[in-house]
């Protein structure tokens, strides 16, 4: 990948649509942009209306066309911005244009990385603006943008710095007198190192939250078959997305629906009944049907009146009897009656559902953005803070400790990188970023 290209992309959806954005970064892309726009002297960030024509004159559509000046722009180079008409024969005909200047189609993320290593970005804002551009719901969307805009940046840049400068004392402890040190700084840097262990430690314990903002919370309808699973499936989902039968055994594999409710993304999955079974077929249903118990957020478990067999509740369950008109003792506490044909307790538990997501989402607004890369970085940093507590007044162990639980926060911000570490991190995002 060369950085010097002049690279251009579809910065907006593709499809049919009323104006597309195409997005043009490279170096000294001045006398480029008199050429589109016909003049020979121009404004910087002024929208000009264009007939932009290719090399033969032919007109290829009438547009506006901005220009960025680095380092004034997403990038940091300078940057083109081209308003199109989004017919797709037209952004086709803008593409081959470019490509006949010398410019090349940008790769997924392309835009992203120069504007990492022209210090717009770290790595922490480019999860943050992956997080954005896959936002489903509201809370998604805010919580990506404080990611982007720099809060889990300002943290991590924070707590790198904290641990720097305890390894850097830890050091000094071995190399200065102590009335050359600050007074009881062995009992300062343990207490600040301990202290940033439980911060740590906090923030991973609240990884499963943050994949829930970005990924949905999982809300699997299990119970045995012919308890009307996929009527209340079909209920919350608004639409007649499962079959709904008599027969026992209809739901054979696992059916599922993204939801928005109150702002939070919901994958809500309806599940094969539970029992014994010789069908081939229906026994993998049952155990994904398992795998959907084990990954699930909450779980909606549904009995009829025949069929309940309470056990303990745990914190996750919400307890359904379902088919409530078929019997006139509804006695059994801490359990919600419901019937898909009258309605019948429905409200309560769709409200019911709502406390529950409430319960787990509230209060996630100042949490990390973390994924897979990040939780594993954290993971690391954490466990060389601990090795660096165990380690006592073995200051040499203890600075070493430090310095790399450093590192692998420096590596969550880029400042520390690794060539598939950048692959990974900007492959998330689209061709026009």
């Amino acid at each position: 990948m060369n950085n010097n290209d002049t690279i251009f992309a579809l910065s907006s959806g593709h499809g049919k649509s009323g104006v597309a954005v195409i997005r043009i970064s490279g170096d000294r892309l001045t006398d480029v942009f008199k050429t589109l726009i016909k003049k020979s002297e121009i404004k910087n960030r002024y929208a000009y209306f264009v007939n932009l024509t290719d090399g033969m004159g032919e007109l290829i559509d009438q547009c506006l066309a901005i220009y960025f000046p680095a380092p004034y722009s997403f990038t940091g180079t300078d940057v083109i911005e081209l308003h199109t008409h989004g017919a797709p024969a037209t952004i086709n005909a803008v593409f081959e244009y470019l490509k006949t200047l010398g410019m090349r189609m940008a790769t997924p993320g392309e835009f992203s990385r120069r504007a990492f290593y022209n210090n717009k970005m770290d790595l922490a804002d480019v999860d943050g603006l992956a997080a954005l551009l896959d936002a489903q719901t509201d809370v998604q969307r805010k919580h990506a943008l404080r990611s982007m805009l720099g809060h889990d940046s300002h943290i991590y840049n924070t707590w790198r710095e904290q641990m720097v400068e305890i390894s850097a004392y830890a050091a000094a402890i071995l190399d200065y007198n102590a009335d050359d040190l600050p007074q009881n700084i062995g009992e300062t840097i343990h207490a600040r190192t301990e202290k940033l262990y439980k911060e740590i430690d906090t923030a991973l314990n609240n990884y499963q939250t943050s994949r829930a903002i970005r990924g949905g919370i999982n809300i699997a309808l299990v119970g045995e078959t012919n308890v009307g699973k996929s009527s209340i499936f079909n209920y919350l989902a608004g639409s007649n997305r499962a079959i709904v039968s008599d027969i026992a055994g209809t739901t054979r594999d696992v059916v599922s629906i993204n939801l928005d409710i109150d702002g939070f993304l919901v994958n809500l999955s309806d599940t094969a009944g539970i029992r014994e079974t010789n069908d081939e077929i229906e026994s993998i249903g049952i155990e994904r049907t398992k795998s959907e118990i084990q990954n699930a957020d909450i779980i909606i478990h549904v009995y009829t009146p025949e069929s309940v067999t309470l056990n303990d509740l745990h914190n996750n369950e919400i307890i359904v009897i379902n088919k409530s008109d078929t019997t006139d003792t509804h006695d059994i506490k801490n359990v919600i009656y419901t019937s898909t044909k009258t309605g019948d307790g429905m409200k309560t538990l769709t409200d019911t559902l709502r406390e529950k997501i409430h319960k787990i989402m509230d209060g996630t607004e100042d949490k990390l953005t973390l994924n897979a890369r990040t939780k594993s970085l954290l993971e690391s940093a954490r466990d060389d803070l601990s090795c660096a507590l165990h380690a006592g007044e073995n200051y040499d162990i203890f600075a070493e400790h430090t310095r790399r639980a450093s590192d692998s926060i420096g590596k969550i911000l880029g400042t520390i990188t690794a060539n598939e570490v950048l692959d990974k991190t900007f492959g998330q995002l689209c061709l026009g970023k």
